[in-house]
């Protein structure tokens, strides 16, 4: 099907008829006759799926990743493959983050922090075939020495990941160096349950009504902080029904998650009550707009500071700022409200999967560890209950006062049966049943 021409000085082509019937001309170059065998192999693999129009096989795809950009092209050239890409570093990134129309500019903007990392230490210009495994290596170690935190290392580490698997599925490199490069960052426990006395110290220390609208809907309404917080209209509130809309910008991408509705909560009722008397005429949402106008730009919500104003209201109130303030007043709320409602039904109205909640969501509180401890007071209180009880029924139904020698121990009715004559041990008729243990 292809032929190898010998040519001098050791140049060799190699020759195919295409598809059409015309004869095609690989220029190799100056080439041992094993490697000019090898290429003759590998593109006979191409034209016989290119004449059937069925995919290349796995060697042949990994073989044309390898090999260099300047063949790939003259392949390309008699119709055998797509053109090489530029497989330079800095532009593929940034021609990659441009590509990603499925993701919000907010994430996009954390990505420029991996994207100024890579092109640091490895420079705008580096081809991407050119970076090994040991390359990866020696970029996490980097990261470790510039003492950044275990979280943002391991960050960076997964954006480098995604750019090298992104040009290896175009078939721009062989393999990724990164492929096996992680890091485990142990993070510090920064769950933090609000209990209702502590939201309750909160919004009595809140400046106004909006700040109270904003913690109440934040732990009561378990909504999204910032986003969602400031995006409810009063629209949104259906008093007579007893139902809030909730606009959702963090899932507005995704087909049928523009939305979602959720109970308008008693706690939640008074507080937004009082923020609607007192909205001036013709306010179209339930926090100050001018939260909202600030905290927008081209990134998103990332730019809305409400951290350091909460922080003050929280310190105000007695209580030590926890870690991700927002964050832990909505799982608070998922995590209490999994204790009265199905999971499935509490994921529905805070706009969460039952695997996201399960991983960021749902905490272990105190009043946990209460009842557990309080359901094993009640267990140990049982068996001694059933035995008196029995024992109680036995004394009735035969006329005879039970003796207990101490706590637990079976009935012994001395006195009754000494009086009549008879012998310590009552008769069998009369000894107290043994309770089967219950299954384990």
């Amino acid at each position: 099907m292809a032929s190898i021409v010998k040519r001098p000085h050791g140049h060799r082509w190699i020759q195919f008829v295409d598809g059409e019937g015309k004869r095609q001309t690989v220029r190799l170059g100056k080439l041992s006759a094993k490697a000019a065998a090898t290429v003759c192999g590998h593109i006979e693999d191409l034209l016989v799926a290119k004449l059937s129009s069925t995919s290349i096989d796995r060697d042949v795809a990994a073989w044309l990743a390898a090999i260099e950009g300047t063949l790939q092209n003259k392949l390309a050239a008699v119709g055998l493959c797509e053109p090489r890409e530029s497989a330079v570093l800095g532009p593929f990134i940034k021609g990659y983050i441009q590509g990603r129309t499925d993701v919000k500019p907010a994430t996009k903007e954390v990505w420029r922090q991996g994207d100024t990392g890579l092109v640091e230490f490895f420079g705008t210009d580096k081809p991407m075939r050119d970076v090994t495994p040991g390359d990866a290596d020696g970029y996490k170690l980097h990261l470790i020495g510039k003492q950044l935190a275990p979280m943002t290392v391991r960050k960076r580490l997964q954006f480098a990941t995604m750019i090298f698997r992104a040009a290896l599925r175009r078939r721009l490199i062989a393999e990724s160096p990164f492929a096996d490069v992680s890091i485990k960052a142990s993070m510090p426990n920064r769950e933090r349950f609000i209990t209702h006395e502590e939201i309750a110290r909160i919004l009595d220390a809140c400046p106004d009504h909006h700040w109270r609208a904003i913690a109440a809907l934040a732990r009561y309404g378990g909504l999204r902080s910032p986003s969602e917080v400031l995006s409810l209209r009063w629209q949104d509130v259906n008093w007579d029904a007893s139902r809030i809309v909730v606009q959702s910008p963090k899932t507005e991408h995704h087909p049928g998650k523009e939305t979602r509705t959720i109970p308008l909560f008693p706690e939640l009722r008074p507080i937004l009550a009082e923020a609607f008397d007192l909205a001036p005429e013709g306010a179209v949402y339930v926090v100050d707009e001018r939260m909202r106008a600030s905290a927008q730009n081209k990134s998103g919500w990332r730019n809305c500071n409400l951290r350091t104003t909460f922080t003050k209201i929280v310190r105000r109130a007695g209580l030590t700022p926890w870690p991700r303030l927002f964050h832990n007043l909505r799982s608070s709320r998922q995590t209490e409200l999994a204790e009265r409602f199905p999971s499935h039904v509490v994921c529905d109205w805070l706009g969460n999967s039952e695997d996201i909640a399960r991983k960021h969501y749902f905490q272990t509180t105190d009043d946990h560890f209460a009842r557990a401890l309080n359901d094993e007071s009640k267990a140990k209180q049982n068996p001694k209950q059933l035995v008196a009880v029995s024992a109680r029924n036995e004394s009735q139904r035969e006329g005879a006062t039970p003796v207990f020698a101490e706590e637990n121990d079976t009935p012994r009715y001395y006195a009754q049966r000494k009086a009549d004559g008879e012998g310590f041990e009552p008769p069998s008729d009369l000894r107290p049943k043994r309770f089967s243990r219950p299954p384990p």
